[in-house]
């Protein structure tokens, strides 16, 4: 099997010259492609979030496709629906914009429960149901979903049990100021996001390199004082008194995995506590339910994971 690190070095690097400014949320991007894990991306507009995405699966030569969610989307409008054909008097499948490899949700907040549910179900099952036949999804399928994070009005919120099934929150914020900088001179050289070509972006992988390396990922190997030490930060979450609802048993497999990714991108065969510890915000911080006290002292989610990280002895 070829070596792959340099294939995704490039493709990090390509992302970072698209995406100014975003360095870390491309690379848990990356993790996450690598662990097969769903992600949300929130963040103010105008932050390149959309961008992002369809960058990502032209370099990839993935399927993609993008829906705008609005609180009149159906079910049926992202999953597809038989039609039935007045010529051979037969129903046929009129496949959803959910049949493709990577599927980009936007606005997931803003569309009523019923259509985040289909939507959910295809992302736990890997498969979508119609009309009583089940019909597999892509072995790749991964969805981005976005959310405004100003916005609440006319919104539905995902619920704790359907946030679990994601495996990475990551929040996109505003560029620095040298970065921000750099994006106007390039708008100056005449860079356009909304009129950008992407089919002349030069390939970096495929989605067979993907596939090969989740299972390279899947291959490194955690050796049991690493394991132990992340099953005492997750039985610590569920203990901290700041907190009513803990990290998840599927967190916890979860937070496995993307610590293997993290590992092999960093060009290691084995998981350290450090790994653990670098994709624990992005994968707790939507999962952590802090206690009404808590909120009102003004404690937030990324310093109880902080605390709770610092209360837990790495192994030696």
């Amino acid at each position: 099997m070829p070596d792959l690190h340099p294939t995704f070095t490039r493709l990090r690097q390509a992302l970072d010259q698209v995406i100014v400014g975003q360095s870390s949320v491309v690379q848990q991007l990356l993790i996450a492609l690598l662990s097969g894990g769903h992600v949300i991306l929130e963040g103010v507009p105008g932050t390149g979030k959309t961008l992002l995405v369809k960058v990502m699966a032209q370099l990839v030569q993935a399927d993609f496709r993008r829906i705008q969610l609005t609180p009149d989307i159906l079910p049926s409008d992202i999953l597809g629906t038989n039609i039935f054909d007045l010529n051979t008097r037969n129903f046929t499948l009129k496949k959803g914009p959910i049949f493709t490899q990577i599927l980009l949700a936007d606005e997931v907040n803003r569309t009523p429960p019923k259509t985040q549910a289909a939507l959910l179900e295809a992302m736990e099952e890997q498969q979508v149901t119609l009309d009583g036949e089940s019909l597999p999804l892509s072995e790749l399928f991964w969805v981005i979903a976005t959310q405004n994070s100003l916005e609440f009005e006319g919104t539905y919120p995902l619920p704790e049990a359907q946030l679990d099934r994601f495996l990475f929150k990551l929040l996109v914020s505003y560029p620095d100021p040298t970065a921000e900088k750099q994006m106007l001179l390039n708008s100056e050289a005449g860079f356009q996001a909304k009129r950008l070509d992407l089919a002349k972006l030069k390939p970096l992988a495929s989605v067979e390199h993907i596939l090969q390396a989740r299972r390279s990922v899947k291959a490194i190997t955690v050796q049991e004082p690493v394991l132990d030490y992340l099953l005492a930060v997750v039985q610590k979450t569920r203990q901290h008194p700041d907190l009513v609802l803990g990290a998840s048993p599927r967190s916890a497999v979860s937070w496995l995995q993307a610590s293997k990714a993290q590992a092999w991108l960093s060009g290691r065969e084995f998981v350290t506590p450090d790994d653990i510890k670098t994709v624990a915000p992005p994968l707790l911080r939507h999962r952590l339910i802090l206690r009404p006290e808590a909120q009102l002292d003004g404690v937030g989610v990324e310093a109880v994971i902080g605390s709770v990280l610092g209360q837990v002895p790495v192994p030696r």
